[in-house]
């Protein structure tokens, strides 16, 4: 793949995966086994935020304790991994994915998705070829995304891929993708299918589109 052009970082919930009415789904199945009233697309898009208690702090009225936070989380992952096999991806991206490696562009995958769900899932939908790296979340899921991108672009330099930080674009649906994009160097461009509406995209200074098509555009004349 070559190596002096754009560098795509994919983000897989919502960007790649149209997952989210399974993850509105879930949540809701949560809420209800803790006793929440259930949230909208609307709300969940208005509020959504990360880290994710910080979410939960704004449904709530206040931070979840250690306690609260662990049983929520077990619940919402326990209700949306029943969910995501039956989840498709996002109109176009695999066309978009096949047609740049075949073009000799390079792209990766990083997701907050537990890496040991992500792998797997990523196989299923027969793309994982299309990746340099595929990378999920280890460790809590309470955090943000920047750490895990300065891993994800260290990892590709050792395996001698030569992606320096200026060619780098993330393409991701929420406005941690932009915060871990910026924490590197590199420029991001931003997805209104999925967590966030557009108001809410619009405040991390980067474009917002509302196709993968117009991400691969714009990254592309981004890091031109």
């Amino acid at each position: 793949m070559g190596k002096r052009t754009t560098h795509l970082v994919w983000d897989w919930n919502g960007t790649l995966l149209d997952d989210i009415t399974a993850v509105i789904e879930a949540t809701n199945a949560a809420f209800e086994e803790l006793g929440l009233e259930p949230i909208t697309l609307e709300r969940y898009r208005e509020l959504y935020c990360v880290p994710i208690p910080r979410f939960y702090e704004r449904l709530m009225g206040r931070l979840p304790t250690e306690a609260e936070w662990l049983v929520m989380d077990e619940a919402f992952h326990k209700h949306y991994w029943l969910r995501a096999d039956a989840c498709a991806l996002t109109a176009g991206a695999a066309e978009l994915l096949a047609a740049r490696r075949a073009a000799g562009r390079s792209q990766s995958l990083l997701s907050m998705a537990p890496h040991e769900h992500l792998v797997p899932i990523v196989r299923r939908h027969g793309i994982t070829e299309h990746f340099l790296r595929v990378d999920g979340r280890t460790g809590p899921s309470h955090g943000s995304k920047a750490e895990h991108m300065v891993r994800h672009l260290t990892l590709l330099r050792e395996a001698g891929e030569g992606i320096s930080a200026d060619r780098v674009v993330v393409i991701g649906d929420a406005v941690d993708d932009a915060v871990a994009a910026a924490h590197v160097g590199a420029r991001a461009v931003l997805f209104t299918g999925g967590s966030h509406s557009r108001a809410s995209l619009a405040l991390a200074g980067v474009p917002v589109v509302d196709t993968l098509a117009e991400a691969v555009e714009t990254a592309e004349l981004l890091a031109g």
